[in-house]
């Protein structure tokens, strides 16, 4: 079964990019968190658990740069995982008007806070650094509509997760994707922070 119902134009780099069919994680995926709901996204590595976060994104933004805050929030472990997972996003957003931002803390928080004050649609950030930015008015949150970490894993056993949380409960409404290699009791104790009624995919 091929990608469908997503936007044209999202199709296209899809084929472009040579992924003629979803994983089996990601026939399940894609439609959930399209429609809204807030998910636990469980699968080992190659299950295509980041390739799904980038086309949900992407989907939600209907490959469009429509507004001058960021519409999704991306929560990784640390500098490498924030530039890696941008370049995972170029290759669908190259020659396009979208604006992927990159926070994280080896570099000045006032650089970061001029780029995402020109303009952000998605922001891939630390949560250390993002609270920062947050808490200097360096960002506007108030058209965020998804928040997702990827690689969860890296939340267990760090005050990361507070951070997260404070950011969560400072947005009315939001949807929460949270991605993980499995699904645990010590990722269960995010259901009681920012992931509640949350699904589990896998």
């Amino acid at each position: 079964m091929p990608f469908k119902k997503l936007n044209e134009l999202l199709l296209e780099k899809i084929a472009t990019l040579g992924l003629e069919e979803p994983t089996d994680l990601q026939k399940v995926l894609i439609p959930k968190i399209k429609s809204g709901a807030n998910i636990f996204a469980v699968g080992p590595r190659g299950s295509g658990k980041t390739e799904a976060l980038v086309i949900s994104v992407l989907q939600k933004l209907q490959m469009k740069s429509e507004r001058d805050n960021p519409v999704a929030l991306i929560y990784v472990k640390d500098k490498d995982a924030v530039l890696a997972l941008a370049e995972r996003f170029k290759k669908y957003t190259e020659f396009s008007e979208l604006r992927i931002r990159t926070v994280f803390e080896e570099q000045r928080v006032s650089q970061q806070k001029d780029e995402v004050y020109l303009g952000a649609d998605v922001v891939i950030t630390t949560p250390k650094r993002l609270s920062k930015l947050y808490f200097l008015n360096g960002i506007n949150l108030m058209e965020l509509q998804m928040i997702l970490v990827e690689d969860a894993e890296f939340l267990v056993g760090t005050s990361f997760h507070t951070h997260i949380d404070r950011i969560s409960e400072s947005i009315a409404k939001c949807q929460h994707i949270v991605f993980a290699e499995k699904f645990d009791s010590k990722l269960e104790r995010l259901r009681d922070l920012f992931m509640k009624n949350a699904q589990i995919v896998q």
